[in-house]
């Protein structure tokens, strides 16, 4: 097999997501070499400004770059968090894999293990940068400060080290990748605080002319992490929100049957909807785009027109 190059960002996040492809693809390119090459992207280099403030002028913030990269053929692979890889793809790219999903759930890391929100103090200092989240907290502890905060895992870590904060909102899948849990002090149920689209999960984009890296990278896709995650990518393409409008998903399977939740607030905090709905597994694509329509016709139409997104009929 040739040698392969893996596009990345640089964060240790990021890099140690790499890697754990590389390996696992490792077992399946005899004899041949995989590389990692570290491409900065236009998230990267706007790390001071909050999400929400990019997401309405720059779309891809973390991947554009990367699938210039792939387009070009300087890499063969671009690994993503899932999350942050728009709906649509450009032409003569596709989804090649999508692995086993790590733990979905946002946690909270403080100083002290908690059981339960309402033992953080009066007007705690909390930590996050997404609007998801801080919608979601403030639905559960109004009197919490919310303070915007970005850098990598270790940066916005040490400001709680530091006594900066009382407080910072990670995902699991963050920390159990980098071999952090064991700083979690509280993990929240989906029905506490619904997850972002595909978080938790990685993507493989690769070229689909290429049918060799189909084949090598198909290995480690994930049937019920895919099928999960195209419904929630289906929810997010009937909304057509972004990192500006606060919303999140989550689709899972249990026993043959399949369940879906969802979340969309207003960015002002004035009003927010939630959806649960449950189906057969085979249904699960449907049962997203009609909780996405359920919610549209619920309010989230109208709150979306004020803000001029757009969503298809």
């Amino acid at each position: 097999m040739r040698s392969l190059i893996i596009g990345s960002r640089g964060s240790q996040l990021a890099l140690r997501q790499a890697e754990l492809v590389r390996q696992a693809l490792l077992k399946n390119n005899s004899g041949g070499e995989i590389d990692i090459q570290i491409i900065r992207t236009t998230g990267d280099r706007m790390s001071q400004t909050a999400l929400y403030e990019l997401a309405a002028s720059t779309k891809g913030l973390f991947i554009k770059e990367i699938e210039e990269a792939l387009l070009d053929k300087r890499i063969d692979i671009a690994v993503h968090s899932l999350k942050d890889l728009p709906t649509e793809l450009p032409e003569k790219l596709e989804l090649g894999a999508i692995p086993k999903r790590e733990d979905p759930r946002d946690t909270l890391v403080s100083e002290t293990t908690i059981q339960s929100l309402s033992v953080l103090p009066h007007q705690a200092n909390i930590g996050t940068s997404s609007l998801r989240r801080r919608l979601q907290l403030q639905h559960l502890r109004s009197d919490l400060a919310i303070s915007p905060i970005r850098g990598n895992v270790d940066t916005r870590i040490s400001k709680v080290a530091k006594g900066h904060l009382d407080g910072i909102v990670l995902a699991a899948a963050a920390l159990n990748r980098l071999d952090l849990s064991h700083l979690i002090s509280y993990t929240f149920s989906v029905e506490e605080m619904v997850p972002a689209v595909g978080q938790g999960a990685l993507a493989l984009e690769i070229r689909s002319e290429e049918s060799s890296l189909r084949e090598l990278v198909i290995s480690l896709d994930h049937p019920s992490t895919r099928i999960c995650a195209l419904a929630e990518r289906a929810f997010l393409r009937k909304m057509g929100g972004g990192c500006e409008v606060p919303m999140g998903a989550h689709a899972w399977i249990l026993n043959n049957k399949a369940g879906f939740t969802a979340f969309v607030g207003h960015p002002s905090g004035s009003e927010s909807l939630r959806r649960t709905a449950k189906s057969n597994v085979m249904d699960l694509e449907d049962l997203a785009l009609s909780t996405a329509e359920d919610l549209l016709a619920g309010g989230a139409g109208k709150f979306l027109k004020e803000l001029d997104i757009e969503h298809p009929v």
